[in-house]
């Protein structure tokens, strides 16, 4: 059984590097600077033809017009409303006319509309910039890798993990949202052991990003001495059923953060066993609730080429930039 479960995995950690190459046309990688910058668009609820939604469209610009990044991480919930193609072409405009590399993953109402899961991925695959992919074979279906080259190009130099957070509590004793799934979390056991073998042993900086937070996010938030930096304006929405993730990474070594949206209220970070849990900033317009501190915006996350630190700041309305937060020193 042992060798069938190595086979296994060995055959879908190949499928996994084909996926990740078929998704990546061109290679991500650090600046001259040796910086990488990513934008966190997250919650922008698009509702095509309601002007409530122009709000999040004039956001998105100014963000990205101030920031210039080197990716955008759409972290679900981009559409509220029927059509859900006409919507999802809205919450994308900004980025793809500027021509920004861009990635996405699906939140608990996107495929609430006329569009599945599977359709809007595919929708979103004939978009200009986009790196948005699929792992076969596995629940959900935005999980794949992103991986960002060293600034000569000749290697690895960070990861981001990419999750499909599902949607809904499938059980009926069982309330609230759904969970990462078991095989999801092997499939990141595995792709993380296989960056770090290919990494001379030694895991590589990584990020990850999915839609609704996991357990630890309010765990993390209830400790009194935990740094923390932020607006925490309601408990963390997280599934019930905890299947191990963030144990996972701790495991792996790999991860230093990891990026959500759900809750529209909290934009905040926080320490959790060294790994920073961060909310991005509500970026939607008056479509759905709302009642944050100085309005919508975006996160925006910089990586520094063979550091195992993450810089990372919210921009809001008026190009203003407010808690920044450098990781891990500021929490020490």
């Amino acid at each position: 059984m042992k060798i069938l479960n190595k086979l296994f995995w060995a055959t879908a950690l190949m499928l996994i590097c084909a996926a990740t190459a078929i998704a990546q046309p061109n290679a991500l990688k650090f600046n001259a600077n040796h910086k990488f910058k990513i934008v966190q668009f997250t919650d922008i609820h698009w509702k095509y033809g309601n002007p409530a939604s122009d709000e999040a469209g004039e956001r998105m610009a100014e963000v990205l017009d101030a920031e210039k990044p080197d990716l955008v991480v759409f972290t679900g919930d981009l559409i509220f409303a029927k059509p859900a193609r006409e919507g999802l072409d809205k919450a994308l405009e900004a980025t793809i006319t500027r021509g920004i590399p861009f990635a996405v993953t699906w939140g608990n109402h996107d495929d609430e509309q006329d569009l599945s899961r599977k359709e809007l991925s595919a929708h979103v695959a004939t978009k200009a910039g986009n790196l948005t992919s699929t792992v076969e074979g596995i629940s959900g279906v935005t999980n794949y890798t992103l991986s960002v080259k060293s600034t000569d190009g000749k290697r690895d130099a960070a990861v981001l993990y990419i999750f499909d957070s599902n949607s809904y509590s499938p059980i009926k004793k069982v309330k609230g949202y759904d969970w990462i799934k078991h095989d999801q979390v092997e499939w990141y056991r595995q792709t993380s052991k296989a960056f770090t073998a290919a990494n001379n042993g030694k895991p590589l900086p990584a990020l990850a990003f999915f839609h609704i937070p996991l357990p630890e996010f309010h765990e993390a938030a209830q400790n009194e001495s935990a740094y923390f930096v932020g607006t925490r304006k309601e408990k963390a929405c997280a599934p019930e059923i905890n299947t191990g993730l963030a144990a996972a990474m701790l495991e792996a070594g790999d991860v230093m953060g990891v990026f959500v949206g759900h809750d529209h209220v909290n934009d905040y970070v926080v320490d959790w066993r060294g790994i920073l849990l961060g909310y991005g900033r509500f970026t939607g317009g008056a479509t759905v609730y709302h009642d944050i501190p100085e309005g919508n915006g975006a996160r925006v996350i910089e990586l520094t080429e063979d550091s195992r630190t993450i810089k990372t700041w919210i921009r809001i309305k008026g190009g203003k930039v407010i808690n920044e937060v450098n990781y891990p020193a500021d929490a020490q």
